[in-house]
């Protein structure tokens, strides 16, 4: 399968601009109004954060060649509020650079892994994996601004189309 790898360097973009948001939404907020458990499947603001950024280093340790710290599915990574949230901007980072640095034959390649959820092998696209990746973060921030809306805080716009630099770019 042929991809474009604009898509891949959109979607990091777009992952490093709703991290932004989602901690500026959450800086807004006390520790313990972002570790009251609010019913959601990761129960709190802060161990959705969390489970966003566990997602993100199991994935990325599979693609690279560094090596994150998950804690375990389920477990959260970081107590401490401003450790999580300087983890988490540095592996959107991490996640731009690596999309910067995609091939389309890298992509095209299958890739085997061993599944922390139930410890099982499996083998998939690369293309199909990056993509997993991507839209388990867009998954979980959905349930954080649902989070931030009940909390009465607006994260603002989310909608890829509206990234700022689009707005500029095709601004008429």
């Amino acid at each position: 399968m042929q991809v474009d790898i604009a898509l891949f360097r959109r979607m990091a973009a777009y992952n490093a601009w709703m991290t932004e948001k989602a901690y500026q939404a959450a800086d807004q907020m006390s520790d313990e109004e972002r570790k009251q458990d609010r019913g959601a499947f990761f129960k709190s603001v802060h161990s959705t954060l969390n489970h966003i950024l566990f997602g993100d280093r199991a994935w990325m340790s599979r693609f690279s060649e560094k090596t994150y710290d998950t804690n375990g599915m389920g477990v959260d990574i970081f107590e401490d509020f401003s450790e999580l949230k300087a983890a988490h901007l540095e592996m959107s980072l991490d996640i731009v650079t690596f999309a910067d640095g995609l091939s389309p034959e890298w992509l095209s390649e299958a890739m085997e892994w061993k599944s922390i959820a139930d410890g099982t092998s499996r083998k998939r696209p690369r293309w199909l994996l990056v993509v997993h990746m991507f839209n388990h973060q867009t998954h979980h921030r959905g349930q954080l601004s649902t989070l931030f809306t009940q909390a009465g805080i607006d994260i603002g716009v989310t909608d890829l189309p509206f990234m700022p630099d689009l707005i500029e770019e095709f601004a008429g």
